[in-house]
């Protein structure tokens, strides 16, 4: 997601390197490149025209602060100039006074709107809200048992009424009975074409009339580029919605539809889609996503993922088990699978600052050397996890392990020598309040994992490095004129 858009806005930030100041004359270049870089991603033309115009009006009336380069200063400019376009703010979801809140799921058929029906109930159900979804896509085969299934998988009720029922009536019917049983939030799934017709936008209208939906959401597949935003546009000239889900950002998207929803249709993106579990949907966040584009990662939605996976009380057992040296391999073990658990390596990766250059063989090598270490601390017993001093000093123990595991006596060697290496280091950093590796071990180390609980909550804030540190560190950046960037 945004790889070619980050590494073509690298580009332009060079032609700005090396130079005293911005001028009039050593922008033009940096400018052509930010133009080239959206064009690719398929941003709609009249949006890259205004952000272009924007960019330069801001750059050429930038006083560039002592300390500052002026690529820095560019950086920032195009970040600002980013978050404007995607909306500045996370819009949430309407919440109604009197429940039921409904919401009202629109799309094309392929956009993965049944999926993404059954990713927001999901979500508002980890919010503590009660949900109910109703079925009214009666022409697409298989579509009602696709959401009975989705629905049993996340434990969530649905309500049907058979293939040949009529849509409305179905989705009246599953608002009343919503309202009998106390339902919070009830999520409608229509059906979708394959391309916009007469009849499918009368019956949106008939079922919106019919249960005077709180939220109109249109999802759309980010695939599509600049013209998921055209689509936008022309679902509220008809329908009228009240935002859009953009879905399988995880995939080739080149970033085009959500930096051009907003612009062209006038409605906020309200979440995405970045996979196609069920946990797979994230609120959309202007900031965050451009703090991706140009590459510095997103530790917020990081401190997030780890907050819904882990044990503030585990957190607290685990910092005082690596101050005192104590870390063993179960606490590794345990450690690798909350991992797991928050998504893929990749996906982590690139929401950690500085963590975007990693290439595929990288990424690949680490998710390998996760598995080998795994399987290698399978293989060991009870008392070798708790007391990793056993496996150093007894070769017999490794050379069963090894056999074990199904990998060479040298591989586990290793294995024991660096996790020995890490928790001595680990001890140091927390006791010395170095910066660590987010996403594995304990407090103290800048690690979302342990630190979730204490989030800030200022909406730019961009990283956390342990206690004082981290405001000292804004401080300074403020002085310097980046903000909160």
């Amino acid at each position: 997601m945004f790889d070619a858009l980050a590494d073509r806005l690298e580009s332009a930030w060079k032609k700005l390197r090396g130079q005293d100041k911005i001028t009039q004359s050593n922008i033009q270049e940096a400018l052509r490149e930010v133009r080239r870089a959206l064009l690719e991603a398929d941003v709609n033309l009249q949006v890259v025209k205004d952000f272009i115009a924007e960019v330069e009006s801001h750059a050429q009336g930038a006083e560039v602060i002592a300390g500052v380069r002026p690529d820095q200063q560019f950086i920032k400019i195009v970040y600002e100039e980013l978050v404007q376009v995607m909306g500045e703010t996370n819009v949430p979801l309407a919440q109604a006074e009197q429940p039921p809140t409904i919401v009202l799921m629109a799309g094309l058929q392929g956009t993965g709107k049944t999926t993404a029906t059954a990713k927001l109930a999901l979500h508002l159900r980890k919010l503590d809200r009660s949900c109910m979804m109703v079925a009214t896509d009666v022409y697409r085969p298989a579509a009602i048992d696709q959401l009975v299934t989705l629905g049993k998988q996340i434990e969530v009720p649905v309500f049907e009424m058979g293939s040949d029922a009529n849509p409305v009536e179905i989705a009246r019917q599953g608002v009343e009975r919503a309202k009998a049983e106390g339902v919070d939030t009830v999520i409608i799934d229509t059906a979708g074409r394959l391309q916009i017709d007469q009849d499918m936008m009368a019956e949106l209208a008939q079922i919106k009339e019919a249960v005077q939906p709180h939220e109109v959401l249109l999802v759309v597949d980010a695939m599509t580029g600049q013209e998921a935003a055209n689509l936008t546009r022309t679902f509220h000239d008809e329908i009228g919605i009240t935002g859009a889900i953009l879905t399988k950002l995880d995939g080739d998207s080149r970033g085009g539809a959500a930096l051009s929803v907003r612009q062209i249709s006038g409605q906020p993106i309200k979440f995405v889609g970045v996979g196609e579990k069920v946990e797979a949907l994230q609120p959309f966040y202007p900031d965050r996503m451009a703090s991706r584009i140009l590459g510095m990662g997103d530790v917020l939605t990081l401190v997030e993922k780890a907050q819904e996976e882990i044990d503030l009380a585990d957190a607290a057992k685990m910092q005082e088990k690596i101050m005192a040296a104590k870390f063993d391999f179960t606490d590794f073990l345990k450690q690798m699978r909350l991992l797991k658990n928050m998504g893929s390596l990749g996906g982590i990766m690139k929401l950690i600052p500085g963590m975007n250059k990693l290439s595929e063989d990288q990424l690949k090598q680490g998710e390998t050397q996760l598995k080998r270490a795994e399987a290698m601390i399978n293989s060991m017993t009870a008392q070798e996890r708790r007391d990793p001093d056993l496996l150093a000093s007894s070769p017999s123990r490794r050379k069963r392990i090894a056999n074990g595991s199904g990998y060479k006596e040298a591989d586990v060697n290793k294995l024991v020598g660096d996790f020995q290496k890490m928790r001595s280091l680990m001890q140091q950093m927390t006791q010395g309040g170095f910066p660590g590796m987010p996403g594995m071990f304990g407090d103290g180390m800048g690690n979302p994992l342990a630190a979730a609980g204490n989030r800030p909550s200022a909406p730019g804030w961009r990283g956390y490095s342990g206690g004082g540190t981290a405001k000292k560190k804004k401080k300074e950046k403020k002085k310097k004129g980046f903000g909160t960037l």
